[in-house]
């Protein structure tokens, strides 16, 4: 007779410099959508937990926005608490750097995770689009050395190379542990918070590089009415003429948005979605405290 799996279960923080890959691994890793993605750094601003049920094994992952230096406002503070935040009662840190670069804000998160008690590994992201593996392995050993104590896998987040030897190596050094999170729950987050998140995707894929980073989206009504779910959403921007480029010539911007949005929506909720849209001025938002709580920008 086989002998019952050990239960395992614990929080794995994955950790990084902005637009490193960190939540299109977590969103592969748990075979959904769930953090959203863009190529702009700091999409991701709020720490959030993706749960993975496998068997024994309950990982708890922690997508953590982007270690930053520069940027100076109250929201770049935030993010930067928030990050460092999860660094506290994990029992494994994944640290996800770029295949060849080293940058200053690889520095700054590697000052962070170099004395950490649990153990650390390093995922080499976008390994799978060297051609030269020489220079490849060079770097390999320069973290190596770099970071001793770690254990460092090479792995290509958005196809999926070399994942499942990621999570074999979470799951094997994850603390025994009765599931804390039913076997169906994926997310600490609530849906309206998910809602946002969409929207908020959405704008910073299509817009330039300024904006996003002046916006943010606040979920006004959620509802059921019968099979169709309302929900109403607020963006938020800084000056008029960003209103006017999120809204675009004739409505059209806003309406692609909601468009593009809402089909996320239907898939992550399983329903039919009406989305509405408005667009309003909110002077200095992003460098007020109070206002960044009272949008849901909480320790």
């Amino acid at each position: 007779m086989t002998e019952p799996q050990t239960s395992r279960c614990g929080h794995v923080a994955v950790v990084g410099r902005p637009n490193v890959g960190k939540s299109t691994l977590i969103n592969h890793i748990l075979g959904q959508k769930l953090a959203i993605t863009s190529r702009k750094p700091q999409t991701t601003r709020h720490n959030m937990l993706g749960i993975k049920t496998e068997g024994a094994v309950q990982a708890i992952y922690i997508d953590t926005p982007g270690l930053h230096t520069g940027g100076q406002t109250a929201l770049n503070r935030y993010m930067n608490r928030s990050a460092i935040t999860a660094l506290r009662d994990i029992d494994v840190c994944v640290f996800v750097v770029d295949r060849m670069r080293w940058t200053e804000e690889d520095e700054m998160v590697w000052e962070r995770v170099k004395d950490l008690r649990c153990p650390l590994i390093v995922a080499v992201n976008k390994s799978d689009r060297l051609e030269d593996k020489t220079d490849m392995l060079e770097h390999l050993q320069w973290l190596h050395e770099k970071l001793p104590h770690a254990e460092i896998v090479p792995i290509s987040a958005l196809h999926q190379h070399n994942l499942e030897r990621l999570e074999q190596l979470i799951g094997e050094r994850l603390p025994e542990n009765e599931h804390f999170y039913p076997e169906d729950q994926i997310t600490d987050r609530s849906s309206r918070f998910l809602a946002a998140e969409l929207v908020r995707e959405k704008i910073m894929r299509q817009l330039g590089a300024e904006l996003p980073y002046q916006m943010t989206v606040e979920i006004e009504e959620f509802k059921y009415q019968g099979r169709i779910l309302h929900i109403h959403a607020l963006i938020l921007v800084e000056r008029d003429g960003q209103k006017k480029i999120l809204i675009g010539d004739k409505g059209d911007r806003i309406k692609l948005i909601g468009q593009e949005a809402r089909k996320d929506m239907e898939t992550l909720f399983d329903t039919k979605i009406m989305l509405n849209l408005w667009v309003k001025v909110k002077k200095g938002w992003s460098d007020d405290e109070r206002a960044l709580r009272s949008l849901g920008y909480q320790d």
